[in-house]
C-alpha cells in the first residue's frame, strides 16, 4: 500500500469520527434545521465528485464518479426539500392572526 492511500484512509477515519461526535452533541430540537441547512450547503461535494470522476481513468473511476455525483445530488436536493418544508411551517396563513 502506498503512503498516499494510508494517509487518505487516516483522514477519512478521523473525519468520520469527528463528524459523528459533532452530530451526536446536537440537541434533537436543532438536529433537523441544522442538517437540512448543512445538506443544502454541501453542494461543494458535487464539484469534488465531478472533479474526481473527470480525473480518474478506467471504467471503475467512471462508475464511482457517477455514483458520487448521484448521491451528492440526492443529498443536496433532500436538504433543499427539508428546508423548504420547514420554512412552510412558519408561513402565516392568510386570514389568520
Amino acid at each position: 500500500m502506498s503512503s498516499e492511500f494510508i494517509a487518505g484512509i487516516v483522514v477519512f477515519v478521523l473525519a468520520a469520527f469527528v463528524g459523528f461526535e459533532v452530530i451526536a452533541k446536537v440537541p434533537r430540537t436543532l438536529h433537523t434545521p441544522l442538517m437540512s441547512g448543512a445538506n443544502a450547503i454541501s453542494g461543494i461535494t458535487i464539484v469534488g465528485a465531478i472533479i474526481a470522476a473527470a480525473t480518474g481513468t478506467g471504467v471503475l473511476a467512471a462508475v464511482l464518479g457517477f455514483l458520487a455525483v448521484t448521491f451528492a445530488m440526492i443529498n443536496v436536493v433532500g436538504g433543499f426539500l427539508v428546508t423548504d418544508r420547514m420554512l412552510e411551517m412558519f408561513k402565516k396563513i392568510p386570514g389568520k392572526r
